[in-house]
């Protein structure tokens, strides 16, 4: 094993071993900026505690991008068989230290061109290291965002994003007579039908990324056994593809809660944006993803596959801002995210370093042949 993977390895387990759920990242965010300083990058930290490297000069840039906070849960730190335990190990340390070592060897390399390397806080909670790293970084030319894919996988796009909560409110009496008032609980799922089997925008049969999902998260409502409700809420989670806005659908929703409440006067429903976030697909063949699939099989020897995924990810926020190429690429099995056996394959991560060095170095060989020509 050479040196550069032995300290990879290292410097992974050093990051499992740090305790980093979202809202707890202090420590972690001090272990990075040293680590990377160390590692040769001009290293900040920024108001939130993102953890910014820097070398080299533009253009062409590029924005290595993964986040150090994880969900809550200890698993203790262990390699066995290949594989190395801990939370985080997937979602998504690995990516994030494979950026780093990446960079050391572009450094090493003398590229010419700008990286910036950042580990972002709060991504598993409600993203305040993306904003506040989209409010103050500079225009850059790409951007790859770590989170797992598959070493042999390129995450193109993700679905957009609607989060809503319904109120709904009535006059209460006893539940011995439910038959003279209105029930709050029922009358929510009254909206919850409409939402349900209304037609939210254009749909592509058979795909479920191409099609707009609904789903309720949560309800509570009620009070005394004998009561009627009075008062109800729910959440609904709704995923829209590329070519949709969470505003367009919105609109339509609240048309049909406007529309209710006139056929239902007796009750009073509010209806509230909790998040929202724009679809973002990018281009199969810009420069970014053919970049990084001639990497991927460099290293693997395998053809790539493009995923587009139905969940959200940093890259939305990113990608509805700044109008660049962006993917989203990274080693391990989503699939273990946020579960109690998470764990990495160590020649996986190690190759995924191979393949974010190589991405890098063939872009900005592309850049520059590009004005020479």
């Amino acid at each position: 094993m050479r040196k550069s993977d032995e300290y990879a390895i290292k410097l992974l387990t050093k990051l499992l071993e740090t305790y980093s759920p979202s809202g707890e990242e202090e420590p972690i965010s001090n272990l990075l900026f040293q680590e990377m300083k160390n590692l040769g990058l001009k290293t900040r930290k920024d108001k939130v505690g993102n953890v910014i490297g820097e070398f080299g000069k533009a253009p062409p840039s590029v924005l290595l991008c993964g986040h150090m906070d994880t969900v809550p849960g200890i698993i203790p730190v262990r390699i066995e068989e290949g594989k190395l335990y801990g939370r985080g190990a997937v979602d998504a340390k690995s990516s994030l230290a494979a950026m780093i070592m990446a960079s050391t060897l572009l450094v090493d390399n003398d590229i010419s061109g700008k990286v910036i390397t950042v580990g972002v806080v709060d991504e598993e909670g409600k993203g305040r290291g993306t904003k506040q790293l989209i409010r103050e970084l500079p225009q850059v030319d790409y951007a790859i965002f770590g989170e797992p894919s598959g070493v042999e996988n390129i995450t193109i796009a993700y679905k957009g994003s609607l989060h809503l909560k319904i109120t709904c409110k009535t006059e209460t009496g006893h539940s011995a007579a439910p038959w003279l008032y209105e029930n709050a609980i029922e009358r929510a799922f009254d909206i919850w039908e409409l939402i349900k089997n209304s037609d939210l925008g254009p749909e592509r049969q058979g795909s479920h990324f191409y099609s707009v999902t609904r789903c309720i998260t949560s309800i509570t409502g009620g009070g005394v056994s004998s009561t009627v409700p009075s008062k109800c809420n729910i959440r609904i989670d709704i995923r829209m593809p590329p070519g949709q806005n969470p505003q367009q659908v919105f609109n339509i929703i609240d048309g049909l809660v406007e529309q209710y409440k006139t056929d239902h006067p007796k009750v009073s429903v509010e209806l509230e944006v909790e998040d929202s976030c724009e679809p973002y697909e990018s281009h199969p063949k810009s420069t970014l993803v053919r970049s990084l699939s001639w990497a991927i099989r460099r290293v693997r020897f395998q053809q790539v596959t493009l995923l587009r995924k139905t969940g959200t990810g940093d890259m939305n926020l990113l990608g509805s801002t700044m109008r660049i190429p962006i993917v989203t690429y990274g080693p391990g099995n989503s699939h273990l995210d946020h579960t109690p056996n998470e764990f990495i394959e160590i020649k996986e991560y190690l190759e995924s370093i191979e393949v974010y060095y190589k991405t890098v170095k063939r872009l900005f060989e592309l850049y520059h042949r590009g004005k020479k020509e």
